[in-house]
């Protein structure tokens, strides 16, 4: 029997959403979930946060891997070096863990979540409930955001060795 047990992560620099899935026997099943609010007005700061709380995220669940939002083009381009910052920050988490990343497109998320690319935030969280069995999620947007990289890195991952 293997097990693949997958962190899904949504990066951001305020709030991050993560979710630990695991799949036995082609069944995914919901280990945990959360997101990391960090609050401190100094970037560096929030940053740090993050990082000290992912680092022990994943020395807690011990995933094998882990799927990574990539961060979107943003209009104000500040905003996406903090998003790319923070996604940073999540890398640097895994990679000190020797935890292999892999990383998808938002669009390929909700491709594969919902059927198209284009979803709401709302679709996604819906979905992701339904896959999981969790009967009423109190989870953020964020974290099924999260949930939903990791949903998705499974089902990559089941199809890309057959290619």
């Amino acid at each position: 029997m293997t097990v693949k047990r997958v962190l899904g992560i949504d990066p951001g620099s305020r709030v991050m959403g993560w979710g630990v899935i695991e799949e036995v026997s082609g069944v995914a099943k919901l280990i945990d979930c959360g997101a990391i609010r960090a609050t401190d007005k100094d970037f560096a700061r929030r940053m740090g946060l993050i990082f000290k709380e992912l680092n022990a995220i994943v020395q807690l669940h011990k995933p094998s891997v882990a799927a990574v939002e990539n961060v979107f083009t943003a209009k104000n381009p500040a905003s996406a070096l903090k998003l790319g910052q923070a996604r940073g920050v999540a890398l640097a988490a895994c990679a000190a863990n020797d935890v292999e990343v892999f990383s998808y497109e938002p669009t390929k998320i909700k491709q594969t979540i919902v059927g198209g690319g284009r979803a709401a935030k709302e679709q996604v969280a819906f979905m992701v409930a339904q896959i999981l069995g969790v009967k009423k999620p109190d989870w953020a947007l964020d974290t099924s955001d999260a949930l939903a990289a990791a949903v998705c890195h499974l089902n990559t991952s089941r199809y890309a060795k057959y290619l």
